[in-house]
């Protein structure tokens, strides 16, 4: 069993990125494993942690094909429509809720 090597913040070397990093240049792990892992310290709590993967072996980010954007417009609009009204809330309905905010309070 081998363990990662752990990096402070803003020490990891050159040619590791996080998720968001590789995601913002335009890129994506691609099924390679953890490398190492990056821990920024915090005074109450446990450090945050955010593992890192190497640069030269990511991939490009999937384009979005038509098919995508349609099913995701798909998901989004069920999330927006309210269960009680069937009514599109022009929102996404609160989890705690399950319903738009006209019908969980009538009284408003």
């Amino acid at each position: 069993m081998t363990t990662l090597p752990i990096y402070r913040w803003r020490l990891a070397p050159d040619g590791l990125a996080t998720r968001r990093q590789l995601r913002a240049a335009g890129l994506r792990p691609g099924g390679q494993d953890v490398v190492a892992q990056l821990e920024r310290p915090r005074r109450r709590r446990g450090p945050l942690t955010a593992f890192l993967y190497r640069v030269d072996r990511a991939k490009p980010v999937r384009p979005m094909t038509p098919a995508r954007v349609a099913a995701l417009a798909k998901a989004n609009a069920a999330r927006r429509t309210c269960p009680e009204c069937r009514a599109d809330a022009g929102y996404v309905i609160p989890a705690g809720l399950g319903m738009c905010v006209p019908c969980a309070y009538p009284e408003l």
